[in-house]
């Protein structure tokens, strides 16, 4: 036996308010269920009011353009029901509050977040509400990225790599609000993205790297976590708080490394050299490279450089990308190297091979007619 659905009527009505004027409303019949609420609806205020005794050609005009507004609203309703949408039954959401919002979500985040939500407090200057969200807004907040200044040196424009990690995370947050139903429609089909410019990426050669590992360094903690991160690919955030008893053997021999990488927030098992065990020292409890800090990555970490004849300008993270394009050139398959990498995406460990002039040229001589 089928059910026979029962078409909700809505019908524009008035109703009589103080200082001589009308009221604007829908009138549901049957009642409507809002499906956030769960409550039973009859009535919808428009906010729209009329004149109940008009006194000249202005108020009547007045009226009739209000009256035609509100039927408009009310032909748009009877196609929400149609379609089942009811979105519009919700109207707190819109009220809510967008920047605690974004706050809610960044902290629970990678460090970019922060930053970005940081620029955007700015840009709406600490107010913004989810009715704000508008692609003209959004557009507004993508200019704003493009010509704002550094949070650490303000004295420096942001640069245009950083505007479009920035703008991602951003999109990214917009996507979220819109499958937590928050926002009608997904914003993000209609924007842009911001282009990154290419970047040489900075990385040690076997040479170089073997030139280091020999140079004295006045601090042997900077020493170790550097070498550990060009024999392991960890990022400087996951060596700060790696700790001991993320270091276990591992079922086949050997030790791996079992964390929850700080940026990607990725569970993954990690197996390690030999090598790359003993310069973590000996066992204990803790934090396994005791005393290091990011602070070291800076001048101290230049100077180490520089005893070691290492001219080019190199980075802490620059050690991440010596392992990986180390591991390409040593013939690692890129889905290898991409799992060790802690990518989410090939795509990205991708760009390693490129920087391989040696993978280059034998994959030219593969193919010959002798």
């Amino acid at each position: 036996m089928s059910t026979r659905h029962v078409c909700t009527k809505v019908t524009l009505r008035q109703r009589a308010i103080r200082n001589e004027k009308i009221s604007l409303y829908l009138d549901y019949y049957p009642a409507i269920r809002n499906p956030e609420t769960m409550t039973m609806s009859r009535r919808e205020y428009l906010g729209i009011y009329i004149y109940a005794n008009p006194k000249n050609e202005l108020e009547r005009n007045f009226n009739i353009e209000m009256l035609n507004k509100a039927e408009a609203i009310r032909c748009l309703r009877v196609t929400s029901l149609i379609n089942e949408e009811f979105g519009f039954l919700d109207k707190n959401r819109m009220r809510q509050d967008f920047l605690a919002y974004f706050k809610k979500i960044a902290d629970k985040k990678e460090d970019k977040w922060s930053f970005v939500y940081q620029h955007f407090k700015f840009f709406v200057h600490d107010k913004c509400t989810f009715a704000d969200i508008t692609i003209e807004f959004c557009n507004q907040f993508r200019d704003y990225l493009l010509t704002a200044h550094s949070l650490k040196h303000t004295d420096k424009p942001l640069n245009q790599n950083s505007a479009s990690a920035y703008w991602g995370v951003f999109r990214s947050l917009l996507k979220q609000a819109h499958r937590d139903k928050y926002l009608r429609e997904n914003i993000n089909d209609y924007l842009d993205r911001i282009e990154e410019n290419e970047v040489k990426k900075e990385y040690l050669t076997p040479e170089e790297l073997k030139h280091l590992a020999a140079s004295p360094c006045k601090i042997p903690i900077l020493k170790s976590a550097s070498l550990f991160s060009c024999l392991t690919g960890l990022r400087i955030s996951d060596i700060l708080n790696l700790k001991w008893e993320h270091i276990q053997r591992a079922p086949e021999g050997g030790y791996c490394i079992r964390i929850r990488t700080q940026k990607t927030k990725t569970e993954a098992t990690l197996p390690i050299s030999m090598e790359a065990y003993e310069l973590c020292g000996a066992p204990s409890t803790g934090t396994v490279f005791k005393g290091f800090k990011r602070s070291m990555a800076q001048h101290p970490l230049k100077e180490w450089l520089k005893s070691a004849g290492i001219t080019k300008p190199m980075s802490f993270h620059c050690f991440r990308h010596s392992y990986a394009v180390l591991q390409v050139t040593a013939g690692t398959d890129i889905y290898t190297v991409s799992k060790m990498m802690t990518h989410k995406n090939v795509a990205t460990t991708q760009i390693y091979a490129d920087l391989v002039s040696d993978k280059k040229r034998e994959t030219v001589n593969r193919i010959t007619l002798k």
